[in-house]
């Protein structure tokens, strides 16, 4: 007996636009930073999605765990953009 998976609906269009970020203390290569948080936020919004009840918008986005200053540019994006996630979703600190 096999269960036949519900049809997800088609994706919306999201944009997140970035105005400024300031990472004082790192030495990551910004661009590095931007590409791997670009490809972990899409990741998160395909696999779980954001609420439809949006647009959303958010001037600062806060709440942060410490992060090291040590990190890769791939882990920095990457944990930034769960942060995003985390906000997006109302479960991060995001203030408009």
């Amino acid at each position: 007996m096999g269960v036949t998976p519900t049809p997800r609906p088609t994706p919306r269009e999201i944009r997140v636009e970035i105005g400024e970020l300031v990472l004082d203390g790192f030495r990551a290569d910004p661009d590095r930073v931007s590409a791997a948080f670009e490809r972990e936020l899409t990741r998160l919004v395909r696999e779980r999605g954001v609420p439809a009840d949006g647009p959303w918008s958010a001037d600062v986005l806060s709440g942060l765990p410490p992060l090291p200053a040590g990190l890769s540019a791939r882990r920095l994006g990457q944990e930034l953009a769960r942060a995003v996630h985390e906000g997006l979703c109302g479960r991060g600190e995001v203030r408009s």
